[in-house]
């Protein structure tokens, strides 16, 4: 864990090694919001004071360094759809669920609240992206469709590193078996993500592996999970699933982001 005044983010390994790329994936921790958004809440689809959402976009934004104009985000829809960014989003949010770029200053961002945020670059072809990976979005194959968008902008898949960052993790995740049956009809083998749950019917996902899985598909060879539980650490992350079972009615989002460095 590093810190910027009163903004702890996480830091890859893999990702931090390399030149002319700075990263981060932010906590809970550091914004203005309040109540069950406390505090950072990046999401500006929540029910949180938009006020408070833009704030704490604003604190992320600098921590890189940048205008709160620079950070682009999606209207995530789940889908496969990554979308190219020259310069600065502003409000705009087009649909889709990956921004890739090689303009340096522009910050690609995912929002995710237990869903897999990834984050992507190739330092050779200075390409990179951030990807929001929930279950349906990495079975359709978001990460497969972000690794083509880098390719088409000179990256190579041997040369990129992508990391997983937190989401809920293999042993908080319990799903129903026609769950499984969807992941081995789609795709075939991906039974071996699936451990047993607390009774016959049900089964443990482990969204991480499968991710880090669709990333070695696509050809990338550097990789990693950060190893965090959205769902078990509550101090730090927001979840969507815990907010459920606690019968809260939103949630917040948290936010992992990717700049090229000029």
């Amino acid at each position: 864990m590093t810190k910027t005044p009163d903004l702890p983010t996480l830091q890859s390994p893999l990702l931090s090694s390399l030149p002319g790329v700075k990263h981060a994936f932010f906590t809970r921790q550091g914004g203005v919001s309040t109540g069950i958004y406390d505090s950072l809440n990046v999401g500006r689809g929540s029910k949180d004071d938009p006020a408070d959402v833009i704030e704490n976009r604003a604190r992320a934004a600098r921590w890189f360094g940048g205008d709160p104009e620079d950070l682009n985000t999606c209207y995530q829809i789940h889908s496969t759809i990554a979308i190219k960014a020259d310069g600065q989003w502003g409000d705009v949010r087009p649909e889709g669920d990956a921004v890739v770029t090689k303009t340096p200053g522009v910050i690609c961002g995912a929002l995710a609240a237990d869903c897999a945020p990834v984050l992507l670059v190739d330092p050779e072809a200075r390409v990179a992206a951030a990807a929001h990976a929930g279950w349906r979005g990495a079975l359709d194959g978001i990460v497969q469709a972000t690794v083509d968008c880098m390719v088409e902008m000179g990256a190579r898949p041997d040369r990129i590193t992508g990391v997983v960052g937190p989401c809920i993790g293999p042993k908080s995740y319990e799903v129903g078996l026609e769950f499984l049956h969807r992941f081995e009809a789609d795709c075939p083998g991906s039974g071996r993500f699936f451990k047993p749950g607390a009774s016959e019917g049900k089964r443990f996902f482990d969204l991480p592996s499968f991710v880090l899985d669709r990333l070695e598909t696509a050809g990338v060879e550097r990789r990693e999970w950060v190893g965090r539980d959205t769902r078990a650490e509550e101090e730090w992350f927001f979840s969507n699933r815990r907010a459920f079972l606690n019968g809260e009615g939103d949630y917040g989002r948290l936010l992992s982001a990717i700049s090229l460095e000029a």
